[in-house]
């Protein structure tokens, strides 16, 4: 949520955002998640690639407390997909 107010706010029309989170199991019990991998999915047209960067650099770093959270406890990286609609 944080990442489209961002994006309204260095005024990017994003169309859409889908949020794929995907997860490194470990083997042995109690198992437990070891990393995390966000996938931002944004649907627009011309979206600039910069902005976007930028609005998930200042939500995972600044205001979400989540991310924070894991980011203490296990390795969590993300990527970029754009749709162009």
């Amino acid at each position: 949520m944080d990442v489209i107010a961002i994006l309204k706010k260095m005024r990017v029309d994003v169309t859409g955002l889908n949020v794929i989170v995907e997860g490194d199991l470990t083997e042995e019990h109690p198992k437990h998640f070891s990393g995390m991998h966000l996938i931002y999915e944004f649907s627009g047209k011309d979206l600039p690639v910069d902005k976007l960067k930028k609005a998930i650099e200042l939500s995972q770093e600044r205001y979400c407390g989540v991310t924070a959270v894991y980011k203490k406890a296990l390795d969590v990286t993300s990527e970029i997909k754009i749709i162009e609609k």
